[in-house]
């Protein structure tokens, strides 16, 4: 057996200190690794993108649906704005954060809190978006699983939380694989379609009702206006390489610009690759069927290469949540540092991992997805609204930053972070007024809500600071004269050791129990005075058979008397070498704290022996 002692702080401990690079880097990503990890959403987004333009113009009819490609081309051309947009940003912003620490530098505490609380919703809905989509495209092949689909939601986030636990860089190992295997047959539809002149199957649209609108309206700049801000929902993800930086191995930068710029290239080929399949082959949207399986179907036909499309979607949307979780631990992290989150967000774990940010993305995904009975119609209403305020945020920033820095050529980038902002402004504005009533009210609530949660946190730290006098120079360092009060309730190993470390710790040491049955507090008496420790005991009458607050209550007499300037509390107590014996303790040591803790000031310590 060995006996330690442990304080618990009055207070939360500083954030650690930046990471400076000293460790360990196989446990963080290569460019590969984060175009695995951190591209996720991106690349799954391939899946409901395309159709969510389609569906929008089919309220225009077959007319309507030529507009396919000139809207998938505007939104290319904003991807490549927010590439080159998020590629500055990594330079000029190393330590991850994106949106939020563009707006912390640039345009104010409150706007980049405002940032930092549509980046958090964002990162969660689409840890919640991502695995129904792939748990309901699941079922949509295996009906039977329908009625179980919360269960499987839910089971598909452990999956992803257990192993982004293990580490970032694990977890790209694990995603690399589907990953490689999606955008390849998204890519082999692309090839194939363009060298046929007509569709090789159309078996699977075959039977299902056409969503074209009956009466079809006219193609004007709001029906677009929608379109394009529906198409946007591809974008999401992209801002997710440059929050997360500080996960890459060095040169960071280097390899998050590059990653950054593979994943834009990618996206941007397959999203116009599949924008001209569809007006090549005439594809209408059709219920029950998704744009993509129409598109697998048309160009490698109704056998092994639509399953294997089929699959490979399956997988990664089930799996883009790791986008998320690549993420949001990062911005946590930041937000920490910045006094706005509990400091433990910015405490890592072993494999560099940020434990506290991914187990708080895991609950709270958790409960929207129980909340929405794993429902993804109901939860993609809310999606992307609050990348796009994050987007516009980071692009206005950055025009600030041109104008203040004005490196070589600052008057083209201003420019076209402007025009970025320009857009993705309009694009927010466009999907939240379209949607408000589906749900998006919930998200203009939400946002001023945890704004208002960081200021609070932010606050209160603001006030510890002042006790601690953090940032001043304290006063000279004097003797207080102090008294150790050790509970004991019978003379053991324990007892002595308790009573030995209060010794080396206060200049007087008092050990006191609490008296239930008068022949039990006789016979410790008795010992007591035989054994002869050289400390007194005092004796605490309590009818009621109460532990914790008569001690509680001495100790405040101790107080009232103004006899010593620090009074601590000793508790000894046995610390078990296996978990499950932690069951046959007694837990004494925890309501004497709980007790002081709740109705004292004065300092606890427990004495750990570990059996």
């Amino acid at each position: 057996m060995s006996s330690a002692a442990t304080t618990t702080p009055a207070v939360t401990a500083e954030p650690e200190p930046p990471d400076t690079g000293a460790g360990d880097e196989r446990h963080r990503l290569s460019a590969l690794g984060g175009l695995a990890a951190l591209s996720l959403d991106a690349m799954a987004s391939v899946a409901y993108g395309p159709e969510s333009i389609v569906l929008v113009l089919a309220a225009a009819g077959a007319y309507g649906l030529g507009f396919t490609l000139p809207v998938t081309a505007a939104i290319a051309l904003l991807l490549a704005v927010l590439v080159a947009s998020y590629r500055q940003v990594i330079a000029a912003f190393p330590d991850g954060g994106g949106s939020y620490a563009v707006a912390k530098a640039h345009l104010g505490r409150r706007t980049a809190l405002t940032a930092a609380a549509s980046l958090v919703i964002d990162y969660v809905l689409n840890v919640a978006v991502s695995v129904t989509a792939g748990v309901a495209a699941l079922t949509s092949a295996v009906p039977g699983l329908y009625d179980q689909r919360v269960w499987l939601c839910l089971g598909v986030l452990a999956l992803v939380t257990a192993v982004n636990l293990r580490g970032i860089a694990e977890s790209a190992r694990w995603f690399m694989a589907p990953t490689a295997v999606f955008v390849l047959s998204v890519l082999a539809i692309i090839v194939v379609g363009l060298f046929r002149d007509g569709p090789a199957s159309t078996a699977a649209a075959a039977g299902h009702a056409s969503a074209l609108a009956e009466n079809a309206t006219t193609v004007g700049a709001l029906l677009l206006l929608k379109a394009f801000a529906a198409g946007c929902s591809a974008l999401t993800g992209v801002e997710a390489v440059a929050n997360a930086v500080p996960s890459f191995r060095t040169p960071r930068v280097k390899r998050a610009q590059h990653t950054e710029v593979a994943l834009g290239a990618l996206l941007g080929v397959m999203l116009i690759g599949l924008a001209v399949l569809i007006g090549r082959f005439h594809l209408q949207p059709v219920e029950g069927v998704t744009v993509l399986a129409q598109l697998a179907d048309a160009s490698l036909g109704h056998g092994f290469g639509f399953y294997v499309v089929q699959f490979a979607t399956v997988v990664l949307l089930g799996l883009a949540a790791n986008t998320s979780f690549g993420g949001l631990p990062v911005l946590l992290d930041l937000l920490a540092r910045d006094n706005h989150l509990p400091h433990l967000f910015a405490l890592r774990a072993d494999r560099q991992v940020y434990r506290y940010g991914v187990l708080f993305l895991a609950v709270v995904s958790a409960a929207l997805l129980v909340g929405s009975g794993g429902d993804v119609n109901s939860l993609v209403p809310l999606f992307s609204i609050g990348v796009f305020v994050g987007f516009t945020i980071c692009q206005v920033g950055m025009v600030r930053h041109w104008l203040l820095h004005r490196p070589s050529g600052w008057r083209w980038k201003a420019a076209l972070n402007g025009f970025g902002a320009l857009l993705t402004g309009v694009a927010a504005l466009v999907v939240t007024g379209t949607k408000f009533t589906e749900g998006a009210w919930g998200i203009v609530v939400a946002l001023p809500l945890l704004v208002v949660l960081f200021e609070a946190v932010h606050r209160s730290y603001e006030r510890i600071g002042e006790r601690l006098e953090l940032g001043r120079v304290p006063g000279p360092v004097t003797r207080q004269r102090s008294l150790v009060v050790v509970p004991v309730t019978a003379i053991t190993r324990l007892t002595r050791d308790g009573l030995s470390a209060a010794l080396s710790l206060g200049d007087e040491v008092m050990a006191v129990t609490v008296v239930h049955e008068p022949a039990a507090a006789e016979a410790l008496r008795r010992d007591w005075e035989l054994w002869r420790p050289g400390v007194p005991l005092v004796e605490i009458p309590d009818v009621h058979r109460r532990l914790g607050r008569p001690i509680a209550d001495f100790v405040n007499e101790l107080g009232a008397e103004h006899a010593y300037d620090r009074l601590t509390v000793l508790i000894p107590e046995v610390e078990p070498a296996r978990w499950w014996q932690r069951a046959l303790q007694n837990r004494r040591g925890a309501v004497i704290d709980r007790a002081l803790r709740r109705h004292t000031d004065a300092v606890v310590c427990r004495l750990r022996m570990r059996m």
